[in-house]
């Protein structure tokens, strides 16, 4: 068993103490047991070294005329014993991923002025986050949007698609935000709008307004690049590094997932699905990066018309044509279009989109093995069951940082020892 199984019990069970605690046994890997809880989060930060024990106070005593001190000879340091070279500790390197923030800001800031980056990064270097929120789905996104905010180093901006009723609460509760969290975001909140086909046939497909996601290259236009997550998305390292991934993509590619299944035989795709669908398990698309302004200018093959299609001009009638036959709405929708146009995505590895299916039956997601998982996806309803304690565990501690705040330092302290 690895050792940050352990730990990883310990921490979700003082999180939430009235719950089931994880198990920490071996056997067929679940979320719930210790060793998967290993796999969910790594084990990182090293333990600082104690201070040094007092010496207990002496008497005063004596001490002959002080001898002149002499300058150390070449490459000894103060301390060292005679004839003795010691080497001087290596400087502390910029952590992997802010350098070029560091050097924006410091070409932003005067001399004298404290140290504010989110203040100075211009806005065509912010991250765009999107989600879409309808029903009762309001308390899963602030969680969301919150557990961005405490692990970014990039100024985010929150696009937040939801329905009237909810549009006052989304703003009252954002903005009651401790500053320290606010100066990291801004948001904007807009209604649900579908520009082609029937606006009710669309809202009702799989879950209410999950459809919205594919208007989004549509309706974002001044939007370069976007994430977009479900509600039920926990970020677990910063933001700023799936932003990354962008930059893996090749000419061709416009957008990324993860695979929906890591072995096609017991994947839903390979056994159940009635339409085409990308590769040999399908996609998830629940954490999708896209580049819209590629996506807006790509004519996409298709098994409709022999000629291509925009975007915009596929989304109804690929609809109309395989209604009949999808079960997870804009998902399937989104497989059956990467079946036809494979050179446009980019799959990035499980630990992205990291979901009870890669533990249920055994773990089955080595990225996360390795390197511990980067994006928590509770879907199935885990956060708020005792199937999985685990995720239902992590989803409440970050729930509640800002409900009591002698909690918010326990949290934040445990959470980044076993991912940051």
């Amino acid at each position: 068993m690895r050792r940050g199984a352990g730990r990883l019990g310990a921490a979700a069970a003082a999180a939430a103490p009235h719950h089931e605690a994880p198990q920490q046994g071996g056997g067929r890997c679940s979320c719930s047991a210790g060793r998967a809880a290993a796999g969910v989060l790594p084990c990182a930060l090293a333990a600082l070294s104690p201070s040094a024990a007092r010496r207990p106070a002496s008497a005063p005593q004596r001490h002959p005329a002080p001898v002149p001190a002499r300058w150390p000879g070449p490459g000894a340091l103060p301390g060292a014993s005679p004839g003795v070279r010691r080497r001087r500790p290596p400087r502390p390197r910029p952590r992997a991923g802010r350098r070029g923030a560091a050097r924006l800001e410091k070409l932003a800031r005067r001399p004298g002025e404290p140290r504010s980056f989110q203040a100075v990064l211009p806005p065509e270097l912010w991250i765009h986050l999107a989600v879409v929120a309808c029903g009762n789905r309001l308390e899963e996104t602030l969680v969301m949007l919150k557990s961005a905010v405490l692990f970014s180093h990039r100024k985010i901006q929150f696009h937040i698609f939801t329905e009237d009723s909810l549009k006052p609460e989304f703003d009252k509760q954002l903005r009651q935000w401790p500053d320290s969290y606010t100066k990291k975001f801004e948001h904007r909140i807009y209604p649900i709008t579908f520009s082609v086909g029937n606006p009710q046939e669309w809202k009702k497909l799989f879950k209410p307004c999950a459809a919205q996601r594919l208007f989004l290259p549509v309706i974002l236009k001044d939007v370069d690049s976007l994430l977009y997550v479900d509600t039920d998305v926990l970020f677990l390292r910063p933001v700023d590094d799936i932003w990354k991934l962008l930059r893996l993509f090749n000419s061709t590619q416009l957008a990324a997932m993860a695979p929906e299944h890591e072995i096609p035989k017991i994947g839903w795709y390979s056994r159940f699905a009635r339409h085409p669908f990308y590769g040999s398990a399908g996609v998830n698309s629940g954490v999708m990066l896209m580049n819209l302004t590629r996506i807006r200018s790509t004519q996409f093959k298709n098994s409709m018309i022999p000629t291509g299609l925009a975007w915009e001009d596929m989304l109804y009638p690929l609809y109309q044509k395989y209604k009949n036959a999808i079960t997870w709405g804009d998902q399937d929708l989104l497989n059956i279009i990467f079946y036809f146009n494979p050179e446009c995505l980019y799959v990035f590895p499980c630990q992205w989109n990291y979901r009870p299916d890669h533990c249920m039956y055994g773990s089955n997601c080595r990225e996360a093995e390795h390197e511990g998982v980067s994006v928590l996806h509770g879907n199935r309803g885990v956060y708020h069951d005792d199937k999985q304690p685990t995720f239902r565990a992590l989803y409440e501690a970050i729930r509640d940082i800002l409900r009591r705040g002698g909690k918010r330092k326990f949290v934040l302290s445990w959470i980044s020892f076993f991912v940051m």
